[in-house]
């Protein structure tokens, strides 16, 4: 169970944990778990992605916008923006790529 993994893996982690759930030839489906306070660091996608709250409470950052994202909201995440992720309580998003 990937989930009940990444959950298992964030009691003992200082920083988010990513794993993937599923994946093909032109897609991933990635679960993102974070502890109140983790950041996931700036960085860019190269592929249309989405990110999905399952749990909890995050902040999805960009060069020109802050967005706050509670339980089931989602966000499309630009191609070749730099962004962040900080989480404002224990949290567990899915990310789509592809």
């Amino acid at each position: 169970m990937t989930i009940n993994e990444v959950k298992a893996k964030l009691e003992t982690t200082s920083h988010p944990i990513a794993k993937s759930l599923h994946q093909g030839p032109s897609f991933k489906v990635l679960i993102l778990g974070f502890k109140k306070g983790m950041i996931l660091k700036e960085h860019k996608t190269h592929k249309k992605s989405k990110l999905t709250v399952l749990e909890g409470f995050v902040v999805y950052k960009e060069e020109s916008r802050i967005v706050e994202l509670a339980q089931y909201e989602e966000i499309e995440i630009p191609i070749e923006i730099t962004h962040s992720v900080e989480a404002l309580e224990a949290s567990l998003c899915l990310l789509t790529q592809g």
